[in-house]
């Protein structure tokens, strides 16, 4: 019973999916919340607001800290589920998942607020602020942010050799400009460090005004350094612009792996095959009671379903159909319209093969072939 409900806890917490109702409730209810305490952060540093809704600042604080608690909690209850990667003895386990970054961001949220508790000496105003670093937590449930961090690490070498580049032409600038300017502007170039502002704010396009060269020299060597810092701060942009691209795609194509991957049709299919199919395949989510296609459309490709119901308008009785299913072939293989309308009973999840691409793969694969007319004859003779 209480294995169960870890495992139920896990699903909901950890591995929520968009057909699992209380999975989604949950987490943009926890989203919500963040961004409550956000604002309510922020807003908490206008002196004349904090002191009229001290109270309310007040309750609103230890009720969000009581739900991110037991939430910290939970996950570190329900890391050991037997379907994570912390199978490890508990102790071992819970100490590893509390020191991964989700885990620990969790810790920063709620930390705050026990530390002001009970640390009478803390500065409550710094503790306040402190609290904005809830807006990690969003981090767990954006995608987005994800995917960037994953760039981030992918291309870090890039990037340091980018970042080593810039730093390089920071110095060499600054030196350059304290030896020219140096006697004509000793208070604003009287040291190297000193005119590593002045270099930052040129290489950045900043351009302040508060330091500027006067000499002859000195406005050619600024004027190099303005177009060198428009080459060199692109740099870092289109590398993880293109590791950007690069994870998109790789995501894309794992996630077309795996759903065709569960289409029986494929299943004895070996590794490079169904890399060929999957490169082939278009992931498409439909939502429900949506015609996917109707009677007398033109046949422009067949659909395999990863995962829904799918009701297709037959007579006498209509045919469903489900995941590991597939349809649309029979107008394909007869070069005619569609035979019958097709309309989605719940979400579905569909990978789509357009007509060149089926007629190329058919051509090439002859079992396939067999296997895909087999299942065509047999819905027309039933």
């Amino acid at each position: 019973m209480m294995e169960n409900a870890k495992l139920r806890l896990y699903q909901i917490l950890e591995r929520g999916r968009p057909e699992d109702k209380v999975s989604q409730v949950v987490d943009w209810a926890l989203i919500v919340l963040i961004v409550a305490n956000v604002v309510a952060a922020a807003a908490a540093t206008v002196e004349e607001l904090y002191a009229r809704y001290h109270d309310a600042f007040w309750y609103f604080e230890v009720v969000s800290v009581a739900i991110f608690t037991v939430e910290y909690l939970c996950r570190l209850w329900v890391c050991t589920a037997h379907d994570s990667p912390f199978r490890d003895h508990p102790v071992k386990a819970r100490l590893k998942f509390a020191l991964g970054p989700y885990s620990l961001i969790d810790l920063l949220a709620i930390l705050p607020f026990y530390l002001g508790l009970f640390v009478p000496t803390a500065d409550f105003r710094f503790v306040r602020v402190f609290r904005l670093l809830r807006l990690l937590k969003l981090v767990r449930y954006s995608p987005a942010l994800a995917t960037l961090w994953r760039v981030l690490v992918n291309e870090r070498r890039a990037l340091s050799a980018a970042l080593l580049i810039i730093v390089i032409l920071l110095i060499l600038s600054s030196t350059a400009m304290y030896y020219v300017e140096h006697d004509l502007q000793p208070d604003k170039f009287g040291s190297i460090p000193a005119a590593m502002w002045w270099a930052i704010a040129t290489l950045t396009t900043v351009g302040y005004g508060d330091v500027v060269p006067v000499g002859a020299v000195g406005r050619m060597i600024g004027g190099l350094v303005m177009i060198l810092g428009l080459a060199m701060f692109a740099l870092p942009v289109g590398i993880i612009a293109s590791g950007f691209a690069t994870e998109i795609h790789r995501r894309d194509f794992v996630v077309t792996w795996g759903m065709v991957a569960r289409v029986p049709l494929f299943a004895q299919l070996d590794a490079l095959s169904v890399s060929r199919i999957s490169s082939l395949l278009r992931a498409r989510v439909v939502t429900s009671d949506t015609a996917i296609f109707r009677r007398g459309d033109p046949a422009d490709a067949m659909y395999f379903i990863a995962a829904g119901v799918v009701e297709v308008d037959l007579k006498p009785e209509p045919l469903r159909l489900r995941e590991g299913d597939f349809f649309g072939e029979i107008a394909l293989l007869r070069d005619a319209p569609r035979m019958a309308t097709v309309r989605t009973i719940t979400q579905c999840r569909l990978l789509v093969l357009d007509r060149r691409d089926f007629e190329d793969l058919l051509e090439s694969d002859s079992d396939l072939r067999e296997a895909i007319s087999e299942v065509a004859d047999r819905r027309l003779s039933g």
